[in-house]
């Protein structure tokens, strides 16, 4: 089953559900910049797409997205990765993702 996941303010610690679990975890890569989390500053998208213009910058961002969800949340499949912009032209990704199913 797909799932469309874009970047979440809210979060749940300690989620017991699976998949609620892994598409919050998806949501905050979205949220996070590398070099911003104290002692794990590898984490999330690099942002070499910064002060591109848009036409450059979309095609590396979306790679960017989907190797650092590959990286950070491998129980999570990328499918598509899609922008919106809001009125002050910030991208919004919109990410739709499959779960991987467990091993038995």
């Amino acid at each position: 089953m797909a799932y469309i996941v874009t970047p979440s303010k809210q979060i749940s610690l300690n989620e017991k559900d699976r998949t609620k679990a892994i598409l919050q975890n998806v949501a905050i890569i979205l949220r996070t910049c590398q070099q911003t989390v104290p002692l794990f500053r590898e984490f999330g998208p690099p942002m070499r797409f910064l002060d591109a213009p848009m036409n450059a910058a979309l095609p590396t961002l979306i790679v960017e997205v989907r190797e650092a969800i590959a990286e950070y949340e491998p129980r999570a499949e990328v499918l598509s990765v899609d922008f919106s912009q809001d009125s002050s032209g910030v991208l919004i990704p919109k990410v739709e993702v499959d779960i991987i199913e467990q091993e038995s």
